[in-house]
């Protein structure tokens, strides 16, 4: 057992890598697309290269971490790099000949988020496995932070990674990259593992029906929930029959649920107080998440006046708070307890929230010190989302034997995936509807053009100051409400039975 520390890293380091592929397209998209022959009046056809990762990225997750709970977390671990890479190898090539066009460059995404999406569980399961009490909340808050911190890596590397690679393909080179990257992960993974005793599993057999409805049900709502035209919509063109297609997969996945002997997710996890609230309570932090990501980088250029780059330094300071949340709250969940941890990360971010939205056009003119005050309010609302991922996690886990813990692994992360897709979709809808009726029809009967023209300006920037105020009321409000979700359902004790019962020996 004394190369848990390694396997635990190595694992870490590949879902690091494919956390960096997940955002790397934010500032690689403008080119990739014109290297495919999309113009810029036509970059709304970008949008499934987007939702082809999210997709294969929840797929993936149910049919991976049931499978690894059957086949073991490291041979399954060093599929996903496979497929990761294999993706990665296909997105790089788009465009270099007639027929790998924009299908092609999807596709590519559509198996990087396969891959990458089965690392996340099987990370968080594999650090279960290796660790049990106190030790255990560490681990998952350690493998917490690295995701965090290559989704906030993910935009500068590439773009940094790409500039430097101009002569060895742009960003192509930051995906051919990838391939030694995968290896070294899934190989160093695959020879240290093989000193580690495997755990018993549970079953023999996988619920391959039951995975693969509930994964492609899934998709099929991400496809749906998924702005492709955000500026006239919130929601994809294809809500309506994807939508619908994903209700009924899905109803048929639960369905098969109810007449399995032994079902994809244990019937006891079902009826669990604790497991209904740490899922519900994920939800709503993926919701209060979202608004983060999306609307400070916007409020940053609508209404402080910053340029790109100036607003991505900007969030920033929130997303620099996330993964050092992870690791606090990994340390603080094992002493103190998982509930009492959890309500105090999402206190904290729904008094950053609460902060927020009394902001002003002039925020960032104030200072406590040194440090802008609006920058605190970020970096503190990040700690508390960060806080919160290794109790909601442990509680799970915790409750389910380590055979399992692959499968429980999965429904953790998407929950809170799920949310941040329903908190993108509500967002898109909240914000076209709040900036239209506070705008309201202009008055503009000055005489003088360009003063016309600056007052339009004003009146735009103090419609969308409005409308990000109540935004950040009701992300507030949603904390709260997770905090009290958590209050109501997650047990006093840290450590169930189940736990004691299949924790290994230290």
């Amino acid at each position: 057992m004394t190369r848990r520390p390694l396997l635990l890293f190595l694992a870490g380091l590949g879902l690091f890598v494919a956390a960096l592929d997940a955002y790397v397209v934010v500032t690689l998209l403008p080119a990739m697309v014109a290297d495919i022959g999309l113009t810029i009046d036509s970059f709304e056809q970008a949008t499934p290269i987007v939702t082809g990762f999210l997709g294969g990225y929840v797929v993936a997750m149910p049919l991976l971490g049931a499978y690894s709970d059957v086949r073991g977390r490291v041979p399954v671990y060093a599929l996903c790099m496979i497929v990761f890479s294999a993706g990665s190898a296909i997105t790089a090539t788009a465009g270099l000949w007639s027929f790998a066009g924009l299908p092609w460059l999807i596709a590519g995404r559509f198996l990087q988020g396969l891959g990458g999406g089965g690392l996340v569980p099987l990370s968080l399961a594999l650090a279960a496995d290796l660790y049990s009490g106190e030790r255990r909340t560490i681990a998952l808050g350690s493998v917490a932070a690295l995701q965090e911190a290559g989704s906030l890596f993910g935009p500068l590397y590439g773009a940094t990674l790409a500039a430097l690679a101009g002569p060895l393909g742009s960003w192509r080179f930051v995906f051919w990259v990838n391939l030694p990257l995968a290896f070294i992960c899934a190989g160093g993974l695959v020879l240290a593992g093989r000193a580690s005793p495997r755990q018993d599993s549970g079953s023999s057999t996988v619920d391959w029906a039951g995975a693969g409805l509930l994964g492609a049900g899934l998709g099929l709502l991400v496809v749906a929930l998924y702005p492709d035209d955000p500026s006239t919509r919130a929601t994809s063109g294809l809500l309506v029959p994807a939508g619908a297609l994903g209700v009924v997969v899905v109803a048929l996945y639960g369905w098969r649920q109810l007449r399995q002997l032994e079902p994809l997710i244990p019937r006891r996890l079902l009826r669990s107080r604790a497991f209904a609230g740490a899922s519900i309570a994920n939800v709503l932090i993926g919701v209060a998440l979202m608004v983060a990501l999306v609307d400070v980088p916007l409020l940053g250029r609508l209404v402080f006046g910053l340029d790109q780059l100036g607003s991505g330094l900007l969030l920033s300071h929130f997303l620099l708070g996330v993964p050092v949340g992870a690791v606090l709250g990994g340390v603080v969940a094992g002493r103190i307890g998982a509930r009492v941890t959890a309500i105090a990360g999402m206190a904290c971010a729904a008094a950053a929230f609460a902060q927020m939205s009394g902001w002003n056009a002039d925020e960032l003119s104030l200072r406590a010190g040194p440090i802008r005050v609006a920058d605190l309010a970020l970096g503190a609302c990040g700690l508390g989302f960060g806080i919160v991922i290794a109790p909601l996690a442990a509680t799970v886990l915790e409750l389910t034997r380590a055979a399992q813990h692959g499968l429980a692994a999965s429904l953790v992360v998407l929950a809170r995936t799920m949310g941040m897709l329903v908190g993108l979709s509500a967002l898109t809808a909240f914000g076209l509807y709040r900036f239209r009726q506070i705008l309201g029809t202009p008055n503009l009967t000055d005489p003088d053009v360009q003063e016309r023209i600056h007052h339009l300006e004003r009146l735009v920037a103090a419609a969308f100051l409005q409308e990000y105020r109540e935004i950040f009321i009701i992300a507030a409000a949603l904390c709260v409400l997770a905090g009290l979700v958590a209050l109501l359902t997650m047990g006093r004790e840290r450590h169930s039975l189940a736990l004691s019962a299949s924790a290994p020996q230290q």
